[in-house]
């Protein structure tokens, strides 16, 4: 889901009070956008993302309306559904006009929220939000979160008011990365034909397009963010489009070639979007695209491969390819690491062996003392999840701290191969 409206309506209080109010929600991701703009959130045991547009609207007041029409145009792109917060103490403006015009246009699911409802006498000051022509009025306080449940209510029908769709058996494979990093090149080169357009412009792509690829040995969907860009898009905030474009692509794909440009090497969106990869638990290839262009040594993949590694870490136990989409160098071994990582994401642990192998390790470096007690583990085992979770039952769950679940997860990953998958280590009470 989108929040838009215009500047200081509360959207980015809604987006802090949707994602850091509940538990089992994943906190907001630092610097996938400008500041904190993507999330996860629950309701009813129903996951959804969530986007705040406020953050991406950027210059002085007299062009904050193209700025806000453009992130709505976009949002409404890539939304499921969108929620337009409003303030019921200004009443409506201009700009909402100019937003409600845009939205009606729209065949998505559109919820108005009119916020800053903090009494039962401005419950009434809502109906004039009607006027908007768009059905669903909702009166909130994004501040203590008083009509949020209704709200949501309403908003986890429309998300998932479609069926389910099939179940996909095969593997999904999302090629994501910031925007002219050779995406487009990589699957043109994969399928042997220009199915995407490739220029120099960043962003010509538009829509994430999935492409069942059966060849080589392969059986797979490929999950691409691929397509002719609209002319009347050209302009759009680039940041923005990539950051809702990587999200989608990565929620729906089992695996993730994350393609970095090797003249740039690691830049800030790019962590941006391994974080993305990271949280939502994806296997994940490092692929170098343009490797061709770098002048070598010796040592040249070496100084490379370290360099990377230590931006990206904690999380380093990830396979690093070097390839060119331009010259198909390497890019059938992409799809082969690519199955790799899936099938260690898919693989489950015998209990026994896990036992075995965690208890020795535990039983020679054990938890330290915390206040005078001891933490005792008896028991490990993988829980039944689609991404790995090991539990480790014990009597004080509450007194391991972060660096001896770093110190398990790397005697799991030194013992069995967990290449490529971002794993969880959690502690129950025995």
């Amino acid at each position: 889901m989108a929040i838009v409206g215009r500047p200081n309506v509360g959207k980015s209080t809604l987006f802090n009070k949707l994602i850091g109010g509940r538990r089992a929600i994943v906190k907001e991701v630092s610097g996938v956008t400008r500041d904190r703009h993507y999330g996860k959130s629950e309701w009813n045991g129903k996951q959804f993302s969530v986007i705040d547009t406020g953050g991406y609207v950027s210059g002085s007041d007299d062009i904050f309306e193209g700025e806000i029409r453009r992130q709505v145009k976009i949002a409404i792109d890539e939304a499921t559904v969108i929620i337009f917060v409003v303030d019921v103490e200004t009443g409506i403006t201009d700009l909402d006009e100019s937003v409600a015009k845009i939205l009606r246009s729209s065949e998505k699911p559109i919820i108005v929220v009119a916020n800053k409802v903090d009494n039962h006498e401005r419950i009434s000051s809502t109906y004039e939000f009607y006027q908007f022509g768009l059905e669903h009025v909702f009166g909130i306080s994004a501040i203590n979160g008083s009509g949020t449940g209704d709200m949501l209510d309403h908003l986890a029908e429309q998300l998932y008011n479609d069926k389910e769709s099939p179940k996909n058996e095969i593997p999904r494979i999302a090629i994501v990365g910031k925007p002219n990093v050779g995406k487009s090149s990589l699957t043109n080169a994969l399928l042997g034909e220009d199915r995407n357009i490739v220029t120099d412009i960043s962003g010509t792509t538009r829509d994430a397009v999935d492409t069942h690829f059966n060849s080589y040995g392969f059986d797979l969907t490929l999950v691409d963010t691929a397509g002719i860009r609209k002319k009347s898009k050209v302009h759009e905030d680039i940041e923005f489009y990539s950051v809702m474009r990587a999200i989608r692509a990565i929620e729906d794909c089992d695996v993730c070639l994350f393609m970095i440009d090797a003249n740039e090497g690691v830049q800030k969106q790019d962590l941006s979007i391994f974080s993305v990869i990271e949280r939502n638990k994806k296997g994940v290839v490092l692929l170098i695209n343009k490797w061709d262009s770098i002048e070598k040594d010796t040592s040249t993949l070496k100084d490379y491969e370290e360099k990377t590694l230590s931006k990206i870490a904690p999380f380093t136990d990830i396979p690093i390819l070097f390839i060119s989409a331009l010259n198909k160098q390497r890019i059938h071994k992409a799809l082969e690491v690519a199955m790799e990582v899936f099938n260690n994401r898919m693989q489950k642990i015998p209990t026994s062996k896990l036992n075995e192998v965690m208890l020795a390790a535990i039983e020679k470096t054990p938890p330290p003392a915390l206040k005078g007690k001891y933490v005792k583990i008896k028991y490990v085992t993988q829980l039944p999840t689609h991404s790995p979770v090991f539990a480790f039952f014990c009597n004080l769950p509450q007194y391991v701290k972060d660096p001896y679940k770093r110190f398990l997860e790397n005697q799991l990953r030194k013992v069995f191969n967990l290449k490529g998958v971002p794993i969880r280590v959690v502690f129950k009470k025995k």
